[in-house]
């Protein structure tokens, strides 16, 4: 298995008509018994498994390219292609396929690719080979006519080929293209772009080879200049020759690699600007084109990358001061061509490409070109890191955080990156983007590796917290210091804008280490002073930043948030924003509903004791009210809590019993009709017994009354507020943007009649909420108005409607019970 003659890749093309690496093996033929014939065997070299197993069917049509390719069709949409190391094994292999199919092996395909009818077939067996008109001036159009009659029959283009491979017809073409040339002989000349045009058609890698060879390629592109639709030439040729230069920033001293990097240009040219757009061809009509293009790049970049004295040259030049800003230049775009090459590369092939620029210290030699002046250096440097970042973020997170034991933090890779993104003179902050979408890369834990000895997201993000956070926050903070954006340009507002996503994205992901960052530095009051800037975007990001960390549900965070008064900047952007029924009215009412419907106690309290009376007149939704409605029953429970423990011990009956079988006591209660209850005893678990009747009726009377005057006092002010339809929001508090008391002061005088005067701390958590029968009359009278508020969700409350029905008819039962 050591010959290397038989050394093969198998190849598979994919649905974007790219191929695939499968593996590198051994190929072998021989009878399989399972198949019933002789097949392909490739087995890989690392392991002796199977890779590829094909019987050699007599109908299928195999083709030969390039001398050391063979490539064929297992099914409708399933090409395979074997690339030979050596031509010997490839002639080997043919020779083999040729002789299962009875074909001689001089032939390079060895099957006609769609069958054709009997006519055509009765035809062609009378006349066995083609013949071409004689190569003169005078036959053009002739040949012209032939070409594209055989073009639609698969048999005749097979036949055209060989003819033309044959007779050496495509040399005798261009020597009489240059005689048109000579004569201005223009309709030969447009005779011969269809003739060309056409033998691309034929998809034959033999007659590519010919017409790519050295000698040939210029006479090719040239007629392809004479489109007979355009009136004047194209100057192809013109641009090859003298406005495209090839820069060898470093001598390659093999001549085969700097001709198949020649050609491999020319033909790229010729595919993307000289032929007409591929739309215009059948399908997969110039497949065997991509193919060598394809393979001659793979092949490029496997002998750049063997050459070591190549690649130490060039990063021994990038890295050196002596080197001039042209030469390095150069240089820089040479290798961000050689990293766009290695994107043809299958994935094991481009992880030993990048492990070899990683040994040979790519990314010091970035460090130093992003600290050069040269803009467009830098760009070219960016675009390197980003094929880096791309493929390997662990690579890159593994040098910087090697190199913040040796450097200053102002010289590290990141933080040059953030410096170059804050940076971006462009208008639009085209390379910001690019470099955020990096760094976001870079800090996402989602592809951070861990390993049994060490956790890189522990390690990366601790290095990145302590030496670049404050780099990426820095203009933030100089922005932020006044009660409104110093600076508030389109450009500058932008750049914030990007800051802000990066920050939402780690509160998102980060845990810990963000929310230290944030309490420690006071970040959040920072950005929310962005709530006052006049691009509603920017504002907008700055509410998105304090909405993610509120859809935490964090209480470290909450607390932070009612200890500096931070719903304040939102209330007076809402204020401000007046009626206008636009993104940021919506995205605030979000907001709050988000902590109405989640019954976040703390946040709840302190928006309804600091805010209440700026909000109160918000009546196009119910989110307010709700809001309202929360605070109230956690006061309740709070003022009675005699009444919260009776009805804990009621709701164990409903909620704590087993999901599958009632307990004893449950069923006694359920099954007892009410004429036993009135002769019978009352049924009373063990612990309800202990306790007093007065002291468990006492709370309920009272609660039970005060309950039914609130009810019908609600009822008045809905029916009036609903019978006049929505009207706009008048707000009756003007917010000045001197001070937080004007918020805070006003508040103080909100609190109920009946309710404790002092800001108190939120319900028990442990205890369970209840929603009085007001909510649902909310509900009904709103639907019945015809209005649905925004964020208003009159369903939300029906599971809390009933509980708090069956909790009405309980206590009361069981008062006649008691009663009794």
């Amino acid at each position: 298995m050591t010959d290397t003659r038989r050394r093969v890749k198998v190849y598979t093309l994919n649905e974007d008509r790219q191929w695939d690496d499968r593996g590198t093996g051994h190929v072998s033929s021989g009878y399989v018994e399972r198949l019933k014939g002789m097949s392909l065997l490739v087995r890989a070299e690392s392991d002796g498994s199977l890779l590829l197993e094909s019987k050699i069917n007599p109908n299928t049509a195999y083709q030969k390219q390039q001398d050391t390719l063979i490539v064929w069709s297992e099914a409708e949409n399933y090409d395979l292609a074997l690339s030979f190391q050596e031509k010997a094994g490839c002639d080997e292999i043919w020779e083999k396929i040729c002789q299962v199919q009875g074909k001689d092996p001089s032939v390079d395909i060895t099957q006609d690719l769609v069958d054709e009818s009997e006519e055509e077939r009765f035809d062609d067996m009378s006349s066995p080979g083609l013949e071409l008109p004689s190569c003169e001036l005078s036959r053009l159009e002739e040949i012209a006519e032939l070409v594209a009659s055989s073009l639609p029959s698969p048999l005749r283009r097979e036949k055209l080929a060989l003819a033309l491979e044959n007779e050496g017809y495509i040399k005798k073409l261009l020597e009489l293209f240059h005689v048109c040339e000579d004569l201005e002989n223009i309709e030969g000349l447009h005779h011969l772009y269809e003739i060309i045009k056409g033998i691309f058609l034929l998809n034959r890698t033999a007659l590519f080879e010919v017409m790519f060879s050295e000698e040939c390629i210029m006479d090719v592109i040239g007629c392809l200049e004479y489109d007979p639709t355009l009136s004047q030439p194209r100057k192809h040729r013109e641009f090859l020759t003298k406005t495209a230069k090839f820069k060898e920033v470093i001598p390659i001293s093999d001549p085969e690699l700097k001709q198949k990097i020649h050609q491999t240009y020319r033909v790229q040219y010729i595919q993307d600007m000289v032929l007409p757009t591929p739309s215009v061809f059948e399908e997969n009509m110039l497949s065997t084109l991509h193919s060598f293009i394809f393979f001659n790049k793979v092949e490029i970049v496997g002998m750049l990358q063997e050459d070591e004295k190549f690649l130490t040259d060039l990063f021994a030049q990038l890295t050196d001061e002596a080197t001039d800003e042209e030469k390095r230049q150069e240089l820089v775009n040479f290798l961000k061509e050689f990293c766009a090459f290695s994107q043809t590369l299958q994935p094991q092939n481009r992880d030993a490409f990048f492990k070899t620029l990683s040994n040979m210290g790519i990314l010091p030699a970035l460090e130093v070109i992003l600290g050069m002046d040269d803009t467009q250096v830098r760009s070219a440097a960016t675009d390197i890191f980003s094929y880096l970042v791309e493929y390997n973020p662990s690579m890159v997170r593994e040098f910087v955080m090697q190199e913040a034991q040796q450097n200053d933090d102002d010289i590290l890779l990141i933080n040059l990156i953030i410096e170059h993104m804050i940076c971006d003179t462009d208008p639009e902050l085209g390379g910001a983007v690019q470099l955020m979408g990096l760094l976001r890369t870079l800090v996402d834990p989602e592809n951070m590796l861990a390993t049994a000895n060490k956790t890189e997201k522990t390690e990366f993000l601790g290095f990145f917290y302590k030496h670049c956070m404050h780099v990426l926050t820095a203009p933030l903070l100089a922005n932020t210091t006044e009660d409104k954006p110093s600076k508030d340009d389109f450009q500058t507002a932008q750049l914030l804008a990007l800051v802000l996503e990066l920050l939402t994205f780690c509160v998102e992901h980060h845990t810990y280490h963000i929310k230290n960052y944030i309490i420690n530095k006071d970040i959040l009051r920072r950005v929310l002073v962005l709530m006052a800037s006049k691009h509603a975007f920017l504002a907008l990001c700055a509410l998105r930043f304090k909405r993610k960390i509120i859809g935490l549900k964090d209480e470290f965070y909450n607390r932070y948030i009612m200890k500096s008064f931070l719903f304040e900047p939102v209330v007076k952007a809402f204020l401000n924003n007046g009626s206008r029924y636009n993104l940021m009215n919506s995205a605030i009412i979000e907001m709050f509903e988000f902590i109405r419907v989640e019954d976040i106690k703390s946040l709840t309290a302190h928006v309804i004791e600091n805010y209440w009376k700026a909000l109160e007149d918000v009546d196009y939704v119910q989110t307010f009210k709700g809001l309202k409605l929360r605070f109230e029953q956690q006061r309740e429970r709070q003022d009675n809590p005699k009444l919260d423990s009776m009805r804990s011990i009621l709701r164990n009956h409903r909620y704590r019993r087993d999901a599958r079988t009632l307990e004893d006591e449950e069923e006694m209660w359920f099954n007892t009709d009410e004429d036993d209850m009135e002769d019978g005893e009352a049924v009373v678990s063990p612990s309800d017994k202990t306790k007093n009747d007065d002291d468990i009726m006492d709370p309920i009377s009272k609660f039970m009354e005060r309950k039914k005057l609130k009810e019908s006092e609600e009822k008045e002010v809905l029916l009036k507020t609903n019978l006049s339809g929505r009207q706009s929001p008048s707000f009756k508090l003007s917010l000045s943007s001197g001070t937080k008391t004007n918020l805070t002061s006003q508040s103080s005088a909100t609190s109920l009649p009946g309710s404790p005067g002092s800001p108190g701390s939120p319900g028990s958590p442990g205890s369970p909420g209840s929603v009085p029968k007001s909510t649902s009359q909310t509900a009904a009278i709103t639907t019945k108005g015809g209005l649905v508020g925004l964020v208003d969700y009159p369903d939300d409350d029906e599971d809390d409607d009933e509980d708090e029905d069956k909790e009405d008819t309980l206590p009361v039962s069981k008062k006649a019970k008691f009663e009794s």
